[in-house]
């Protein structure tokens, strides 16, 4: 059976979405995406350009592929940037999935401004957009936002491209647990086991960007998180053996010749 992400009326067979930020090119950009397997590209549409067609654009490199483009908010700091920069990006696009990313600490941290992030969510939401929303990794803040119809919740793993990994695997699945909506887990990993160990943890997908577009080979690392993500989930379906103190022999002592 095929295992499908729904993340509101869009379905996925891929559980990896990757970014589009800190390519040499756009031509890298695509081959990267390609070797990632993923069918969902991130763009900040502050940085990247996708509705100018007098310029060079990156919808040029992804208009025969099945690659579905996910713009976000990137270098917006309040509700309202937000919601103006999507309602342009949609009349200028049609695209109506986003990830909505609000920065609080546009200086340090780049952590996001959960309460601007809410505000902006209910209002796109009833606007008919599918929003993705980045967060903080609290359950709390997750509940806020799906109540406030987020059709996905995207908890960062550490800062945004700091290449850390999982600081805290404990939150990754208290987030899963309580919301219903796909928990996506996003910024901060930066290597391919750090991808199967969320998928391990429970999270329907991850977003990473700055791991494999400034590696010291995109395309090489962008295969690997395509199999992290598949070894990850595969993994978790399965369902791991519980820990122990001890040892426990594999092979039964019943039966067992005695001399």
């Amino acid at each position: 059976m095929a295992d499908i992400l729904k993340i509101g009326k869009y379905e996925f067979t891929s559980r990896l979405i990757v970014g589009s930020g800190k390519y040499p090119d756009f031509k890298t950009t695509y081959d990267a995406t390609v070797a990632s397997g993923a069918e969902m590209i991130t763009v900040a549409v502050r940085r990247v350009n996708i509705t100018d067609p007098n310029k060079e654009n990156l919808m040029d490199y992804f208009k025969d592929s099945d690659i579905k483009l996910l713009p976000n908010s990137a270098g917006c700091t309040t509700a309202e940037e937000a919601i103006t920069l999507f309602k342009m990006v949609r009349e200028a696009t049609g695209i109506d999935i986003i990830k909505l990313e609000i920065i609080g600490d546009t200086e340090k941290t780049l952590y996001p401004d959960v309460i601007e992030t809410i505000k902006a969510c209910e209002v796109l939401a009833k606007d008919g957009f599918t929003v993705m929303a980045y967060t903080n990794d609290d359950p709390i803040v997750a509940k806020k936002l799906e109540a406030a119809g987020a059709a996905a919740v995207m908890p960062l793993a550490a800062p945004i491209g700091s290449g850390l990994g999982i600081q805290n695997r404990y939150n990754v699945v208290f987030v899963k647990e309580a919301v219903s909506v796909p928990v996506i887990v996003d910024a901060g990993v930066g290597c391919a086991s750090d991808a199967a160990i969320a998928m391990e943890l429970g999270a329907d997908g991850v977003l990473t960007n700055t791991a494999i577009a400034q590696a010291k080979n995109p395309i090489l690392m962008a295969e690997a998180m395509k199999n992290a993500v598949i070894a990850g989930r595969m993994s978790y379906l399965a369902g791991r053996i519980p820990k122990k103190p001890y040892a426990t022999a594999s092979s039964p002592s019943e039966g067992m010749v005695q001399f």
